[in-house]
């Protein structure tokens, strides 16, 4: 294995990445050309094309990269298929990685449909009984909080992740 080749491609693919994150802030996606992103990393357009087929795959890439690391702060609860309910956790990394999340949201990927599915017990937890039409509520409460995180990204994240948390506790708790 060529330890020095892997170190290239590996920074090649963070430049990439990093000159497309911030070109994206600025422009929709189907603005972005590779053409750009070689321009701004000091790349080769064929460098480029070693790592990724297309923009909208590096987008993919990054994409997955992210809910990975989202996930991982969960791992132990995967494991151990219990739910914490502690969205904490998740307002730390947005708070963390603002930029990926602004990205994230900024090309049309939703939070909770990637990684975080809502589950009918969860909502039963957050209104302490069963209730009707649950597939309605799972919708809501995932659009609640996908919009709570987009304005508290906007607004640049001013309030601490706990009182982000606290937010959310605080709707869901009153509506039983």
């Amino acid at each position: 294995m060529n330890v020095a080749n892997n170190k290239r491609k590996k920074d090649s693919q963070e430049k990439i990445e990093k000159v497309f994150i911030q070109l994206i802030q600025d422009k929709e996606i189907n603005e972005v050309s590779v053409s750009d992103i070689c321009k701004e990393a000091g790349l080769n357009r064929s460098t480029f094309y070693a790592n990724y087929v297309d923009i909208y795959e590096l987008a993919e890439k990054i994409r997955l990269r992210l809910i990975n690391e989202m996930i991982s702060a969960y791992e132990e609860e995967r494991i151990s298929m219990e739910h914490s309910y502690n969205f904490l956790k998740l307002f730390k990394h947005i708070k963390d990685n603002q930029i990926f999340y602004n990205t994230y949201f900024k090309l049309g990927f939703d939070i909770l449909a990637d990684g975080f599915p809502v589950e009918e017990k969860e909502i039963v937890r957050w209104y302490g009984k069963k209730i009707d039409n649950t597939a309605y509520h799972v919708e809501f409460f995932k659009s609640g909080l996908n919009a709570v995180i987009k304005k508290w990204l906007k607004g640049g994240c001013q309030e601490s992740p706990e009182e982000i948390n606290e937010v959310i506790v605080t709707e869901y708790t009153k509506m039983r």
